[in-house]
C-alpha cells in the first residue's frame, strides 16, 4: 500500500482513538495491512492501553507478537504455526494437533487471548497458564458462514470492552456466531436474538 495512504489511515486512526477502548484489525490479505501499519496501530493502542484484536490472514505474513487478541479458524491456526493438519479428535480438547498449534501459537505470538474458532466444533478458548478451554458450538442450524469469523472477533472485542472476562466474550461471542450462521447471507445479530439464545 501506498504510504501516503496508510499515513492518511493512521491520521484518522489518531483521531478517533481518544475515546476508543477497543480496536478490531482484520487482515483480508489485500495490501492494506502492512508490517509498518501494524507495527504503529499496536504503538498507538499499547501507549493508550487499548485493546486491539486482530483477526489474520497467514498467507500474508506479518509479525503478530504483542496483540490483545487474535482469532484464526483452525486451517489459519495451523499455517500461522507452520504445522500440518493431518489428525482430528471428535473433541478439541483430545486433539494433540490442535494443542499444540494452541500452544505454540501463544508461545511464539505471546497474545493476551487466542481464540481458535472451529466451526461446528465451536472455539477453543486459550490463555496463558490456563488449560484450553472449549466451547461447543450454539448453532441450531447452519445455513451460511460468511460472515462468521467477523461475528465472532467483533462480539468478543465488545464485550471485552464492556468488561467481560475472556471466557464470558467467548460464550458471548459463541452465541452470537451461532445466530449469524442460521441465516443466508452476511448477516447481523440482533439484542433480542442474543438474548433469545441465551435463554435456550
Amino acid at each position: 500500500m501506498d504510504g501516503k495512504i496508510s499515513d492518511r489511515l493512521l491520521s484518522v486512526l489518531k483521531n478517533e482513538l481518544s475515546n476508543t477502548a477497543a480496536l478490531i484489525v482484520g487482515d483480508y490479505g489485500k495490501g492494506v495491512i502492512t508490517q509498518p501499519l501494524l507495527n504503529e496501530i499496536k504503538r498507538l493502542c499499547r501507549d493508550r492501553a487499548i485493546w486491539l484484536s486482530f483477526d489474520p490472514k497467514p498467507t500474508h505474513q506479518l509479525q503478530l507478537q504483542g496483540l490483545s487478541l487474535i482469532t484464526p479458524n483452525r486451517k489459519e491456526a495451523f499455517e500461522l504455526a507452520k504445522m500440518e493438519d493431518d489428525t482430528r479428535a471428535e473433541n478439541p480438547l483430545h486433539d494433540k494437533n490442535l494443542m499444540r498449534v494452541a500452544e505454540k501459537l501463544l508461545t511464539d505470538l505471546s497474545p493476551a487471548v487466542l481464540l481458535i474458532t472451529l466451526g461446528d466444533h465451536g472455539m477453543l478458548l486459550c490463555l496463558h497458564g490456563n488449560k484450553p478451554f472449549h466451547i461447543p458450538t450454539m448453532a441450531q442450524e447452519v445455513f451460511d458462514v460468511s460472515g462468521a469469523g467477523d461475528t465472532v472477533i467483533a462480539s468478543f472485542t465488545l464485550a471485552i470492552a464492556a468488561g467481560a472476562s475472556p471466557i464470558e466474550a467467548a460464550i458471548f461471542s459463541n452465541h452470537a456466531a451461532g445466530i449469524v450462521v442460521g441465516k443466508v447471507g452476511t448477516a447481523t445479530v440482533q439484542p433480542e436474538e442474543l438474548l433469545a439464545s441465551f435463554r435456550r
